[in-house]
């Protein structure tokens, strides 16, 4: 098996003040990534708003990590592409990325939270067209950010001529993807990395799904890094499910077991995540995975 990266997920409501100072600890204590989400307000699960705040804006906090975290990978955890036009997208990723001297990795989906769509006046459409929208955007993200001129001509993104980003290197894209008839192969086409929230079983059987839309264009499919996420409840009983927000109780010994079977399913790295929590229960958490759990992972 591979070397497994354990990164960090942080919350997007928290304080920036925390956000930093909870940063700087997960890197100090050898976690290999931060990640941040791209959602504008706790999600209800319908159009309704909820009662919570506005959260922070991801690429905003990312710009302030590149400057105040020095040495780890960055990552939006994911960009819908519904909230800002991919050009756009595009010159954030390369100044954050510059900022951060080369560690951006660019997160992106279709779109999915119906209530900050709604509260917001955002277009978020039929899952058919948010998929034809993303793969319109990843065009024109794919040009600007590795090419030296951009046209893309289509239904819901149009550019001309359009001069690509200046970068340090190479920006991976990483697509949040989990439906197995397009979105996976929008994956293959694309992605440099790819992530889904998943159980040992999901990742393993999602995995072999891209490897065969790997297969059908003719693309290696170890190219592509693969990584998902777990709100873990250590010691507790919550069961293991696979959707947004999914929990995964149990003792450390289970912990381990698990994140051994998504090891053995080839999977690169681990996201833990403290997006439920304040910054106080982030930084337990942190301490508690990487103290008790970690070292029984090789």
């Amino acid at each position: 098996m591979s070397e497994l990266t354990v990164s960090a997920w942080l919350g997007a409501s928290w304080s920036t003040d925390d956000i930093v100072a909870v940063a700087g600890e997960a890197e100090r204590l050898g976690y290999g990534g931060l990640w941040v989400a791209d959602h504008f307000l706790a999600n209800t699960g319908t159009a309704e708003v909820g009662s919570g705040p506005a959260t922070r804006d991801c690429f905003s906090v990312l710009a302030g990590l590149a400057t105040a975290v020095p040495r780890v990978r960055l990552g939006s955890l994911v960009a819908s592409i519904t909230y800002r036009h991919p050009a756009v997208l595009a010159n954030i990723a390369a100044t954050i990325d510059d900022l951060s001297g080369g560690r951006l990795v660019l997160g992106v989906g279709a779109g999915w939270q119906l209530n900050e769509h709604a509260a917001y006046g955002i277009a978020l459409g039929p899952v058919r067209e948010r998929i034809d929208r993303l793969e319109e955007g990843l065009q024109v993200l794919d040009g600007l950010l590795r090419s030296p001129s951009t046209t893309v001509a289509g239904e819901h993104y149009s550019v001309t001529g359009a001069p690509g980003v200046p970068t340090r290197g190479r920006i991976p894209v990483l697509l949040g993807a989990s439906g197995e008839q397009r979105m996976l192969g929008v994956v293959a086409r694309y992605a440099d990395e790819w992530n889904c929230w998943s159980t040992p079983e999901v990742f393993a059987h999602k995995s072999a799904v891209l490897d065969q839309h790997c297969e059908k264009i003719g693309r290696d499919p170890r190219e592509i890094r693969r990584s998902t996420q777990a709100i873990l409840d250590l010691g507790g009983t919550a069961p293991a499910v696979a959707g947004p927000g999914a929990v995964l109780g149990g003792s450390v010994a289970e912990v381990v077991d698990i994140v051994g079977r998504w090891r053995e399913a080839g999977l690169d790295e681990l996201i833990v995540t403290a997006i439920r929590g304040s910054a106080d229960e982030g930084r337990e958490l942190f301490g508690r995975f990487r103290a008790e759990v970690v070292p029984q992972l090789d």
